[in-house]
């Protein structure tokens, strides 16, 4: 080709791409396109977190759909660029756009709501592919596809900074969620302004893809007048290694979300963090080379891993603030070194579409090792010891230009660190804690359960509890004249256990519980009562029957009824309940959905006329009494808060209760009159809780409650 015909063909290019606004143009799509990616996330959560019970692991099951479908996304993107020409990539993104946007329909079907039998984790995955399957795959195949043709367009300049900035947005979708907008809006209202989002990311998304259509044949032909020069080959450890650190960075996150929403502090805002700083860790070291320095991290990683050693074997002596600074500190430094590494070990912009499904690759194989290996292998939580020990080995050998003698001695370092890393995860166990000995751990979707022995050598305290993360489902004391004494949050002189010894009615009652625990509460039944607990996790029903004798015991006619407890109440005739409890709140992982307006109206529903609701309230970091006072007030029921505080002899823990009625005299018998304390006033009143909006911003207990 001719001297002329090469610039004409370079002066097209440029006229058509390097114009102002066109850069930009890029960069405001693939932010665009990465805040609707990471929005998405907690708005499906949302929905879905009542129809599983509330559970946390919802969040890493929907995690691990959004992991796929990224893979997805950027398998279809490696494959769109590489054997199809600019136009054909054009066309088919075009198509896609068109497609997700007339099908567009973030709001979950009532119709793919889950039956009892239903396997969580599959359903939670085919939901989420149903509702916003198509579209999640379109957006993420954004920063790969927008890149790729930013780096064939403007050769000059870097595309890796746009990594950094789809980062960014995505870090700003999952901050702004439950600090904006949660709070001021509706989930359909959300829903509406990401779907209104979408369509704007389209049109951006529809321009550059014009933009590109009518660049190809000049861009073309001014590549044809360079002198070909053949991309280097990617070998195989350094594909493998691009695989490897993601994945090890995806394991450290999910362990720790886990770890510090159910084991130290189950606060729901808690899942915001740990993702956060894992995306702060690719904002930084995808800006630019000069942020990650190497010495530094790798030493900052060393302390973070001695920060946790320090957490696990002084758990009881530090503070909540403690543990959750320690753990959250190594995420942030392992992810920096993995996803340093990763920048470090970057190709040339020809091989970026590859580089790119190599690391969601190795986000997404993270996510199933922790959302379903890991609970099919482990019966407690080893994932976390076992992702520091593989990061380390890993970064390791992502060392290069090492030469042979280096080689030698670092794959003796790398084995013998496995080795002595993997005894000390095999022979960790959990501790005695308190005079306390685990005796069997289960695991399953929901999570750990652990049935603690404590004082054996002394038969007055001798107890069985069962534990799930830092929430007691109850105790039992072994000695045969204790055996049977109602326990924990639900002795005599609790609110619940008030109720029951005093209400007029004492014979033929229907009693419905919601939350089975070790099912404490069948001991106050009586040979005419019928007792129907809801449970949504069968494992509890297992170890309840297995270690605890109060439901063989009871002398009320017993029945558990496996599900999410509000399906199963919404689906049911009016049962005419004299007294359902609603105890599924005594941790901080509240299942909201269990304290909406419509849930109340299936509870009252399922109650007689002069039935009581009792809620147990106990949290360690929730005002829920403002909810409840306020349903109370919205429905004009009668209320008691009551107060009950521990007494280890007993075997009682403090409680909170609150009894709703439609009938006064129903809560004034002397018991409950007695114990009730008045409803607290003040200025802070809260949100009505609807199933389309709750603020739990508001409920946050401030140091003094």
């Amino acid at each position: 080709m001719g001297k002329n015909a090469k610039n004409i063909a370079t002066h097209e290019v440029a006229a058509a791409v390097r114009r102002p606004g066109f850069a930009a143009l890029i960069a405001v799509t693939i932010f665009l396109g990465a805040f609707l990616l990471f929005q998405v996330q907690p708005l499906v959560g949302r929905f879905l977190l009542p129809w599983f019970g509330g559970s946390p692991e919802v969040w890493t099951t929907c995690m691990l759909f959004f992991q796929l479908f990224l893979l997805a996304g950027y398998g279809w993107a490696h494959l769109c660029i590489r054997f199809l020409t600019p136009r054909r990539q054009s066309l088919a993104q075009i198509g896609l756009l068109v497609i997700a946007a007339v099908t567009l329909s973030v709001v979950p079907a009532d119709s793919l709501k889950p039956s009892p039998t239903d396997n969580p984790i599959l359903k939670i995955l085919l939901i989420c592919a149903a509702s916003v399957g198509l579209p999640y795959f379109l957006l993420s195949t954004t920063g790969p596809v927008l890149q790729s043709w930013f780096a064939r367009l403007l050769p000059g300049q870097s595309p890796y900074r746009l990594y950094a900035l789809s980062n960014a947005g995505s870090l700003l979708a999952l901050v702004s969620f439950p600090f904006f907008f949660e709070p001021h809006f509706t989930r359909l209202a959300i829903g509406r302004f990401w779907s209104a989002g979408f369509l704007v990311y389209a049109g951006l998304y529809a321009a550059v893809a014009m933009i590109q259509w009518k660049s190809s044949p000049a861009a073309t032909l001014a590549s044809k007048s360079e002198p070909l020069k053949p991309a280097a080959k990617i070998s195989r450890s350094l594909f493998w290694l691009w695989i490897a650190l993601p994945a090890c960075a995806s394991v450290e996150l999910l362990a720790v979300t886990t770890k510090i929403t159910q084991d130290i502090a189950v606060i729901p805002f808690l899942w915001i963090a740990p993702l956060s700083l894992y995306l702060l860790s690719f904002i930084i070291c995808f800006d630019h080379p000069r942020w990650y320095v190497r010495p530094v991290f790798l030493i900052l990683f060393m302390a973070g891993i001695i920060g946790v050693i320090i957490a696990r074997n002084f758990e009881e002596n530090l503070g909540v603030g403690t543990l959750i600074g320690l753990y959250l500190a190594m995420l942030f430094f392992c992810s920096m070194v993995c996803h340093g590494e990763l920048f470090r070990l970057r190709p040339e912009s020809s091989h970026l579409t590859a580089y790119y499904l190599a690391i969601s690759a190795g986000g997404a194989i993270g996510g199933i090792l922790v959302a379903v290996v890991a609970p099919l292998i482990f019966r407690v939580y080893h994932e976390l010891h076992l992702g520091l020990l593989a990061s380390a080995a890993v970064v390791m050998m992502a060392q290069q230009g090492l030469k042979s003698d280096q080689h030698k001695r670092r794959r003796i370092w790398v084995t013998a660190l496995v080795i002595v890393g993997a005894i000390g995860i095999v022979f960790q166990g959990r501790k005695s804690v308190k005079d306390q000995t685990a005796i069997v751990n289960a695991r399953n979707f929901f999570g750990v359960l652990t049935v603690w022995e404590e004082a054996p050598q002394d038969p007055k305290l001798h107890k069985l509890l069962l534990q799930h993360g830092t929430t007691f489902h109850g105790l039992q004391f072994q000695a045969p004249a204790k055996k049977l004494l109602p326990t924990a949050y639900y002795s005599p002189t609790s609110g619940i256990g008030r109720l029951l010894d005093s209400m007029p009615k004492q014979d033929h009652r229907r009693i419905g519980i919601v939350g089975l625990g070790v099912g404490t509460i069948a001991i106050y039944g009586k040979p005419t009562d019928q007792i129907c607990f809801y449970e949504i996790n069968p494992e509890v029903e297992r170890l309840a029957r297995k270690y605890f004798t109060y439901l063989s015991a009871s002398k009320a006619n017993v029945q558990i009824l496996l599900g999410d407890a509000r399906l199963t109440l919404e689906n049911q005739p009016p049962q005419q309940y004299d007294v359902l409890v609603l105890d599924a709140f005594s941790s901080d992982s509240v299942p909201v959905h269990l304290l909406t307006k419509e849930a109340l109206e299936i509870y009252l529903k399922q109650l007689g006329d002069d039935g009581v609701l009792a809620f147990h309230i106990s949290s360690n970091h929730l005002n829920l009494k403002k909810v409840v006072w306020r349903l109370a007030e919205e429905f004009q029921l009668h209320s008691a808060w009551i107060e009950c505080d521990e007494n280890p002899q007993s075997g009682t823990l403090s409680s909170d209760w609150i009894l709703l009625s439609r009938n006064a005299a129903i809560l004034d018998t002397p018991a409950i009159v007695e114990a009730a304390n008045p409803p607290i006033t003040d200025d802070s009143r809260v949100d009505l809780w609807t199933d389309d909006h709750m603020n739990l911003l508001q409920i946050l207990k401030k140091k003094d409650e």
